[in-house]
């Protein structure tokens, strides 16, 4: 007769797990002693029934952005690297209300920015698919921490596909959930253009289903938020015939080889599984959208950093990137925001009329494989030059201007054996109807289960 594990054999798992890749790949930072993680596993195992919350005895470990009590909260900088923090985020509260025991950060790019994940206080985090290639970022320590089985629960946040493009880049599930469906944290400006939100991580979507549950919820502090969504955990694995997709491909996009035949494969999988899918044009140049995005994100990048940046010792340990960002944003004009904002919401407009004919539409999760390590970012994508640090993941941008819900799938592997992932984005509010999809691909396809990770690569 089988028995089920005790909270402490679950976590000590997970600990072998860490103990046997985190060394390799650098994910997990900040960690907590393991006898104070079981010693808090031993007291979880004696609550009654009634005080167990949904995430009950689960370790997870934060994303090194966000605040988590008695942890360092670096955000991968040297500016912040002592920084410890004196109170858990809104979000961090949650997961740990829930019943989960909080062992550590995520490894994270400096400051979030960049889809790589390396910082100069904790380093370089691997791919776990091949230790010389990046793991993608900004989320990519969540990431791998999934990957390699360190954590079953991850938390992430995405501005520009952090949570989509190190899912794909390691073989599992991440979701941007609608913008406003988890808050942010109270304090500061809760009024002007918010382009991030966190969400969940997972190796498939009831997990998803079950850390964006937790997450999710208003909070009254703030005035934005939706006070009347429930999310669904009760995913079936129902046929998905009637269900309608849209390909974006024709969106004039650079693509390394081997992108656009994974795409199509992973359409074609769609169609053999029940779906209908459709190529079609859409109502504005891939152009436009990107420069209403950099426009928007520099001039928030620059409000949020501006006082770091008049500390002349603190702007000098500030990478280029950062840089660049901050300094475009401080050269802005006030009509520059206005015309973006405009943009914004004309884009908006035209997505909300061109989704309500489908269920979801399909965009890879990335532009191109995982790249080298020592690479900083991508400079050309076969011969197309690229002029900015991210041009490269412009692809995501399309659900990240206008706070549309998106998941990236876990949909295959390139012909170096490295995963690839494509993003599932559909209207606003329409998070339980992707999960739903994404339960039905998952039990279609099972590509995290099917094919883990290996030391031997």
């Amino acid at each position: 007769m089988k028995t089920e594990k005790s909270i402490t054999e679950q976590i000590e798992f997970r600990l072998g797990q860490i103990r046997k890749w985190n060394p390799k790949v650098n994910a997990i930072v900040s960690l907590r002693e393991e006898d104070e993680i079981l010693e808090e596993a031993y007291f979880k195992d004696k609550l009654p029934l009634e005080d167990r919350g949904i995430l009950h005895g689960e370790i997870i470990a934060i994303k090194d952005l966000a605040n988590a009590k008695g942890f360092r909260t670096t955000q991968g900088s040297p500016i912040f690297a002592k920084d410890v923090a004196s109170k858990d985020d809104l979000v961090v509260a949650r997961i740990r209300a829930a019943g989960a025991i909080i062992i550590g950060k995520t490894n994270t790019p400096e400051l979030g920015l960049g889809s790589n994940t390396f910082n100069p206080v904790f380093g370089v985090t691997k791919n776990p698919y091949n230790l010389r290639k990046s793991a993608g970022g900004s989320s990519g320590g969540a990431a791998v921490a999934l990957a390699c089985d360190m954590l079953r629960y991850a938390d992430g946040s995405d501005m520009m596909g952090s949570l989509r493009n190190p899912a794909a880049w390691n073989n599992i599930y991440g979701m941007r959930p609608t913008w406003g469906l988890v808050p942010s944290e109270p304090g500061n400006d809760v009024y002007l253009h918010k382009l991030s939100t966190s969400g969940p991580m997972a190796k498939n979507p009831r997990d998803l289903a079950t850390l964006l549950k937790v997450m999710a919820g208003k909070d009254e502090r703030q005035p934005n938020g939706v006070p009347f969504f429930e999310v669904d955990t009760s995913l079936s694995s129902s046929s998905l015939k009637d269900i309608k997709i849209a390909s974006f491909m024709r969106w004039d996009l650079p693509f390394e080889d081997g992108i656009r035949n994974l795409t199509d494969r992973a359409l074609k999988r769609f169609e053999d599984l029940g779906a209908s899918v459709e190529v079609v044009n859409l109502p504005m140049s891939m152009e436009k959208v990107w420069e209403a995005w950099i426009t928007l994100r520099s001039w928030s990048i620059s409000n949020s950093l501006s006082e770091e940046f008049k500390d002349l010792e603190k702007r000098k340990l500030m990478k280029k990137p950062l840089l660049w960002e901050i300094n475009r944003g401080l050269s802005l004009k006030s009509e520059d925001i206005v015309q973006a904002s405009k943009t914004r919401s004309e884009w908006f407009e035209k997505m909300a009329s061109l989704l309500s004919k489908y269920d979801g539409a399909v965009l890879p999760s990335a532009q191109v494989q995982p790249f080298d390590i020592d690479k900083e970012y991508p400079e050309t994508i076969s011969n197309f030059s690229l002029d900015t640090y991210h041009r490269w993941m412009q692809v995501v941008v399309p659900a990240s201007l206008i706070g549309l819900p998106a998941i990236s799938l876990p949909a295959g592997f390139c012909e170096n054996n490295l995963p690839f992932g494509i993003q599932l984005i559909g209207k606003q509010f329409s998070d339980n109807h992707l999960l739903q999809i994404a339960e039905c691909w998952h039990k279609a396809t099972s590509f995290p289960e099917k094919y883990p990770p290996s030391l031997i690569n």
